[in-house]
């Protein structure tokens, strides 16, 4: 990443630190034996998987072997829910929201195909799951609820969601829960005692990690029906090698984010996300702040443009060196609607351009406020377009 560029597209993934390059390289040079070898290779490369699921597990508040090693976080939400469905198989309803990411949407839609049934709950304007909705929902149906799957934090609008409050439902009424925490773990405390749930999926790119890298924390004594099976790896609940210099990378970055995770820094990131969108609002008087009346994380603004449609601006910001999204990175590349957006009423048709501005703990104030800078050159060049095309008329 060359001098000029400003990275702002953290929720879609960060830069690796270099202690995690150099921990992958380490891993291909030193440790490359077969963690089930029983000779020394094998065993060496053994010991610092074991070193790494002990930090990943530090991370959540766990014991390291609730700790299951996936090719990411997709694929952890994907191992969670369809485990929570044969662990409960004769129940066939399940219970979502509108907002998920597409790791745990687009799973539900081919799940309801399958026959399951499928309910989303409602969420207000700024995107926060209604708790009534559920607690209505686990009264009268609880018996038949194979799990209930809700993300930690949103992916689009950085929304903080009431998991503790869910947790403490699914737990009266006997429901698993399974948690998105792929834009919450590392970004923000968790500890899994604390915060029941049963099931906690995330990835280790999501916070300067490796991709091809995930976790999934399992609730003592739950059983996992493997998706890859071949072999007796991760406790026989998923098969195949283990992918070492991914792993050990996520563990260098699990350790890195717990030394950093404490109450000063979290605040400093909100004051200079705050800071950013107060001098966003001050340029730009008519943008929209998406979920602004609820609690949000640091990590991210989600933020309406008028008159603009969100993919030109996000190209003219790419050609200036601005890196930002339109939302999920699964999907942004197709300039696809939000559903987040259209879930909370604010769509991006023209009249209203999205554009995610999401940070890292590395981003500084200079790079927000040269991006603000940016974007007022973008509108004066919108405008003199506009000035241009009515005068030709």
């Amino acid at each position: 990443m060359n001098d000029l560029t400003i990275y702002l597209d953290n929720n879609a993934t960060t830069q690796p630190l270099a202690e995690v390059t150099e921990a992958v390289h380490c891993a291909m040079n030193t440790f490359w034996g077969n963690p089930s070898s029983i000779h020394r290779i094998g065993q060496e490369a053994r010991q610092q998987v074991d070193l790494a699921r002990e930090e990943i597990a530090k991370l959540v508040g766990a014991k390291p072997a609730s700790i299951l090693f996936t090719s990411g976080g997709t694929e952890a939400a994907n191992l969670a829910i369809q485990s929570a469905c044969s662990v409960r198989s004769d129940r066939k309803c399940l219970v979502t929201s509108q907002i998920e990411h597409a790791a745990v949407g687009e799973l539900m839609d081919r799940l309801q195909e399958d026959g399951m049934e499928v309910i989303r709950i409602r969420n207000d304007r700024d995107g926060v799951f209604c708790m009534d909705h559920l607690k209505e929902i686990l009264e009268s149906r609880a018996a038949e609820i194979a799990v209930v799957s809700l993300m930690w934090c949103n992916n689009e609008t950085g929304v903080i969601e009431p998991i503790e409050k869910a947790s403490e439902l699914c737990l009266k009424h006997d429901v698993l829960l399974h948690s998105d925490g792929t834009q919450w773990v590392a970004k923000m405390p968790v500890d899994v005692g604390a915060v029941p749930v049963d099931l906690l999926s995330f990835a280790g790119h999501k916070f300067h990690g490796p991709k091809g890298v995930g976790a999934l924390y399992v609730r003592p004594g739950l059983s996992i029906t493997p998706l890859v099976t071949g072999g007796p790896q991760e406790r026989g609940r998923r098969g195949g090698t283990e992918n070492v210099p991914s792993i050990l990378g996520f563990g260098v970055a699990a350790r890195k984010s717990s030394l950093w995770l404490n109450a000063e820094n979290i605040s400093k990131m909100e004051s200079l996300r705050d800071e950013f969108e107060t001098k966003i609002i001050s340029e730009f008087p008519k943008v929209h702040i998406n979920s602004s009346g609820a609690k949000r994380a640091w990590t991210t603004s989600s933020i309406s443009f008028p008159g603009v449609k969100g993919e030109l601006l996000l190209l003219m910001l790419s050609e200036r060196g601005i890196c930002a999204s339109s939302g999920s990175a699964c999907s942004s590349g197709a300039f696809k609607n939000s559903k987040v957006l259209e879930a909370i009423g604010m769509p991006d048709d023209g009249l209203w351009g999205a554009i995610r501005f999401s940070i890292a703990r590395t981003t500084t104030a200079s790079e927000l406020d040269k991006t603000i800078d940016v974007l007022l050159d973008i509108f004066e060049t919108i405008k003199l377009l506009e000035s241009s095309s009515v005068a030709s008329s």
